[in-house]
């Protein structure tokens, strides 16, 4: 199988349970945070609705800057569910659109992350995309449903069943 053919397979498994953990993020809610060193739910929302786009990134760029005043990447928070997942459809169909024009040669050139100059990670695409997008997505969807159940909000079922939906 080709890389980007797994990675498209990987996208679509994850678009679904990412999807419905964005639409039940309560609005109204986004400077909420679990602990003073949390992020603001607004912000991790935003954060986990923008990271498939990631992808598209890594393809078109040979390197990301961090701190670029140009971080075309930084989330910005998102008032609503529908402007949440607006922004995630975005950043999968970027995705989805990078993914089918590469080929398995591209994603095996090394990509790099830099912060103020300095590099962080330099590893072939694949690698990248595999741990900086869908490892690093998982994470933080994880921590997002843990902020859904903390604000009384319907938990999604993602790997099985939730207490919520027909579960424990």
């Amino acid at each position: 199988m080709k890389l980007n053919q797994f990675f498209l397979e990987q996208l679509e498994v994850e678009t679904k349970s990412t999807r419905k953990a964005l639409e039940r993020v309560p609005e109204g809610k986004n400077d909420w945070k679990l602990h003073e060193k949390s992020m603001p739910l607004g912000y991790l929302a935003a954060l986990v609705a923008k990271m498939p786009g990631w992808i598209a990134m890594m393809i078109h760029q040979d390197e990301y800057e961090l701190n670029s005043k140009d971080a075309r990447f930084q989330p910005r928070d998102l008032n609503t569910n529908r402007e949440l997942v607006a922004s995630f459809d975005e950043a999968v169909d970027a995705a989805r659109k990078a993914l089918q024009g590469t080929t398995d040669e591209h994603l095996q050139k090394h990509w790099r992350m830099l912060v103020g100059g300095h590099v962080v990670s330099d590893s072939p695409r694949y690698v990248s995309i595999r741990d900086a997008v869908f490892t690093h997505l998982r994470h933080h969807r994880g921590q997002l449903t843990v902020y859904l159940r903390l604000n009384d909000a319907l938990v999604p079922s993602i790997y099985g069943q939730s207490a919520d939906e027909g579960g424990f």
